[in-house]
């Protein structure tokens, strides 16, 4: 028994030798892999690549129905997929929209009230929330190159409409000015004669109709920023927006609820 507890005393060193032995090894193993990660991300930072953990940016769009900004955040996954979401608030315009003025003598240069747009029923604004994917076509080759991503996703999309006010002569009464829309008085609405302006941006904001609806888009994004660090790109792509009613801009044209449209945008922001 007293060699049994002699020999066990005598191996307890050796097994925490071997343990103090060991834990540096491992230890040294995981900081060793961790350099290669560090060298390796550094390496296709040199090459190009887009290393990050998130991105927020922010753009201005120019749409062939409209404009629109928008802002955007991103998570970075893996080298070619960023998954993003993003808010948007912008205008959809009609193609037969011509703004035009009320001249204070026939055929003169001096012009009476607002600018106004012949047969505006309402401004059509729209905001929109949607979450998608940035992935990596072809990296920038090096720091002075173009990287080009594909960007697609979809999500909600809610319509307003806000009545087009004019300020029209009262016919009955040539020294009277009212504020009326399209649905007011749809014959002096539409009077060139009794016309003097449009009635300012504020006019109708209190009557704003909200329709629901559903928006997808897919573009192709060139960041030729010089810095990873920063973001700097031109985007080209499609919107298509689909709403639960017909979203009437103009009195004399067809209403729709699809409404497709390309663009072309300036992208600029910050990654860490």
């Amino acid at each position: 028994m007293k060699q049994f507890i002699v020999l066990t005393l005598a191996l307890v060193p050796f097994s925490l030798f071997a343990q103090t032995t060991n834990a540096p090894t491992s230890r040294q193993q995981k900081a060793a892999e961790r350099r290669e990660r560090i060298n390796n991300l550094i390496k296709q930072e040199e090459e190009g690549a887009l290393i990050y953990q998130k991105q927020g940016a922010f753009g201005v769009k120019l749409n062939t129905d409209g404009y629109g900004i928008f802002y955007e955040h991103g998570k970075y996954k893996t080298i070619t997929k960023t998954n993003i979401w993003w808010m948007e608030l912008g205008e959809h315009k009609d193609k037969h929209e011509e703004r035009t003025s009320v001249p204070l003598v026939g055929g003169g240069f001096v012009f009476l009230g607002n600018p106004y747009i012949y047969g505006k029923e309402n401004n059509f604004y729209n905001f929109k929330i949607g979450l998608g994917q940035q992935r990596l076509i072809g990296g920038k080759g090096n720091k002075n190159g173009v990287a080009v991503s594909a960007i697609y996703g979809g999500g909600f999309s809610l319509g307003m409409l806000k009545p087009y006010y004019l300020q029209v002569q009262d016919p009955n009464n040539a020294n009277q000015v009212n504020d009326i829309k399209y649905s007011d008085n749809p014959t002096a609405f539409l009077d060139y004669t009794l016309i003097q302006g449009s009635s300012g941006f504020t006019k109708g904001l209190n009557e704003i109709k909200y329709v629901p609806g559903a928006q997808v888009r897919g573009a192709l994004r060139f960041d030729y920023g010089r810095y990873n660090e920063l973001l700097s790109a031109l985007e080209v792509g499609v919107n298509v927006e689909y709403y639960t009613q017909n979203m009437p801009i103009m009195v004399n044209s067809s209403d729709r609820k699809l409404f497709f449209n390309a663009y072309v945008a300036i992208v600029f922001g910050r990654r860490k």
